[in-house]
């Protein structure tokens, strides 16, 4: 790292390779990196354990919460729900266990909570990897990153996210998904079979529970916190990309963030997002020594999501994406 960049990243800001800079860093070749690319059911079974143990106390605490202080009680669950998202995103890689069987079942009921079905997400998430930030052909620029502050308040409310979850379900329920390029013709049948079996067994959820336990039920263990917790997940997500390069270089298009232990223990490492995009194979629970070997050669290690909130909100007043 030259001492620019040092100075940069010790100041807590990105720091972005100089243009003038000759001699490139260059990352390992995927040959270099296969000795991290062993799997694990043990070790994706863990983590697993580790997040249903949270939902479950995240559930009583909603349950045993007496009157209005169900309210608060219900931001934790948001918070684990939302998490959903990265056994979801590991999964689609076959990289959260060894079983590829187990991958699929875990990831399709880790997606449903949030209408993100497993099938679905794994053709979008592909044309991701494929077309990092290329314009036209990344499906994650569509919308792309709002670059003024009104865009940025609707994308953190999950105004997008939202719209888009519907639009993908009503298309999946016709059976056409021709309108979205990243679903390969060959697997739509399958696509849309996996949304309907999804959405028919949410109404079966939510109106068991609500039999069962009252209406109030669905509302306060999966609507409400879904809610609520997917504004968290915006806050999350748009820092992996929004800032980066244009192109086609892993080192320069995608951010890794610094970020508390319990973070990374909660969203399955993807903080080291960077790592990820460079080598896809590497499971989750390797990605930390990916980092080691990478983190002198990426364009942009950020330390912490609040501190890139602010610094992007500044630019966004001063009119400067």
């Amino acid at each position: 790292m030259s001492g620019a960049a040092e100075t940069t990243a010790q100041d807590g800001r990105d720091w972005v390779l100089p243009e003038t800079r000759t001699a490139m860093p260059k990352a390992p070749k995927p040959a270099e990196m296969m000795h991290l690319a062993k799997r694990s059911d043990a070790e994706g079974l863990k983590r697993l354990a580790i997040h249903a143990a949270l939902l479950l106390g995240a559930g009583a605490l909603i349950a045993w919460a007496p009157g209005w202080w169900k309210l608060p009680a219900l931001l934790p669950m948001a918070l684990v729900q939302a998490a959903l998202f990265a056994p979801l995103h590991e999964t689609v890689h076959y990289t959260a266990f060894a079983s590829r069987r187990l991958n699929a079942i875990v990831g399709w009921v880790a997606g449903a909570p949030s209408l993100w079905n497993w099938h679905l997400y794994q053709q979008f998430h592909m044309d991701h990897h494929k077309y990092t930030q290329i314009e036209g052909k990344d499906p994650e620029l569509a919308p792309p990153s709002p670059h003024e502050l009104g865009g940025y308040i609707q994308r953190m409310f999950g105004l997008t996210f939202w719209k888009a979850r519907l639009k993908h379900n009503w298309a999946g329920l016709k059976g056409d998904l021709s309108a979205y390029p990243y679903v390969h013709p060959a697997a739509a049948p399958r696509v849309s079979r996996s949304i309907r079996a999804m959405d028919a067994t949410l109404a079966v959820c939510a109106i068991g529970s609500a039999l069962i336990w009252g209406w109030q039920t669905p509302f306060l263990f999966w609507i409400l916190p879904q809610l609520i917790g997917q504004n968290m997940l915006r806050f999350y997500l748009i820092t992996e990309h929004t800032g980066c390069s244009m192109d086609r270089n892993g080192l320069t298009n995608t951010r890794t963030t610094l970020t508390h232990p319990l973070v990374r223990l909660l969203m399955w490492n993807m903080p080291y997002h960077a790592e990820h995009h460079l080598y896809p194979f590497v499971p989750f629970h390797r990605l930390a020594e990916a980092h080691a070997v990478l983190k002198e050669k990426l364009a942009f290690v950020q330390p912490g999501y609040a501190a890139w909130h602010r610094d992007h909100l500044r630019r966004l007043r001063g009119g400067a994406a």
